[in-house]
């Protein structure tokens, strides 16, 4: 039976192939899309959302839109690494799909009291709208089947040098989701660079001579070059689909029992993920670490998910190839 899950997102290059892979894979059940401000403003994260699940065909997900800035500090997104747009690279038809009128935690909130099992929440942005249906719903903890989030690292950060964007955007809220008491599994950056969309990865998408498999390899290209000249990457990592690909197949995404803590005070360390891996200090375990990728395998899952979505979708589609930029 497919896992019943709704990822909070912000679309995000990595975010719009998360959304695809659960879309498009059978052993998931894509209840609801949210989004939150993070790689980019609400309006634009929310706008990009709709952009993909218009391109990709995926008309019958509810998305609604979130917080719009942190709990406590103020926003700062990444427009260094995903463009003006949030999702710069290929070329978008006007969105068909539109949000439905509901807050992001209401919705996660309404769709947790109606489904007859407990749901998976995945997020694959800064934990603001999950802390915050948290804060605000306590008894949902016991209607969540786990947390599977893409955020922090074992190791070290991206965005400082010990912590990773997700988490050091909100670090408040990441601080509420690991002692929630709700089963987390940590995707840091210590695995998701496992994942590097290489050119042969690249051309597997183009090769599938759809519309959408030429998003893919457009959206891989612009974010390649980002991470070329930021980091010197010769390859970019797709950080976000990990998180969907642990709960496709657990087998996918090994991960190890540790301690997390998420640190908010130091000078030079707030927002990194402390992640006792060796048990050194006397705290209980709260969350899973994901430490190990089956690449081929995850590969292999997403470009079949892609293949799938792209067969959909019938020829009056509108991702015809006669499309405007995204506005920047």
């Amino acid at each position: 039976m497919p896992v019943p899950i709704i990822i909070d997102c912000d679309p995000g290059h990595d975010d719009a192939l998360a959304i695809m892979l659960a879309a498009g894979d059978p052993a998931v059940d894509l209840l609801a899309i949210t989004t939150v401000a993070g790689n980019q403003t609400l309006d634009k994260t929310t706008l990009n959302a709709r952009r993909v699940c218009t391109v990709a065909g995926i008309t019958d997900v509810p998305i609604a839109a979130g917080c719009d800035r942190p709990l406590v500090q103020p926003l700062g997104v990444a427009a260094d690494v995903h463009g003006a747009s949030g999702l710069d690279g290929p070329m978008f038809p006007e969105p068909t799909v539109d949000i439905v009128q509901e807050h992001a935690v209401e919705l996660i909130h309404r769709t947790l009291a109606e489904h007859p099992r407990p749901v998976t929440l995945v997020p694959t942005a800064p934990l603001t709208n999950i802390a915050l249906l948290l804060t605000r719903y306590p008894q949902d903890a016991a209607r969540i089947h786990e947390i599977v989030l893409m955020g922090g690292s074992t190791e070290r950060g991206n965005r400082t040098p010990a912590a990773e964007f997700n988490v050091v955007t909100d670090p408040e809220a990441a601080d509420i989701v690991f002692r929630s008491g709700v089963p987390v599994t940590m995707c840091g950056l210590n695995v998701t660079h496992q994942a590097l969309a290489t050119p042969e990865v690249v051309a597997r998408f183009e090769g599938l001579g759809t519309p959408l498999g030429r998003v893919c390899s457009d959206l891989l290209t612009f974010f390649a070059s980002t991470y070329r000249t930021l980091w010197g990457f010769p390859h970019p990592p797709l950080h976000d689909p990990v998180a969907v690909a642990r709960v496709i197949d657990p087998g996918l995404v090994h991960c190890v029992d540790a301690n997390v803590v998420v640190e908010l005070h130091g000078q030079y360390t707030r927002g990194a993920t402390v992640v006792d891996l060796h048990r050194y200090v006397d705290r209980p375990v709260n969350a899973r670490a994901a430490v190990r990728l089956e690449t081929d395998l995850f590969w292999d899952r997403l470009v079949s998910a892609v293949a799938t979505l792209g067969a959909r979708m019938p020829p009056s589609h509108p991702d015809n190839g006669t499309t405007d930029r995204p506005e920047r």
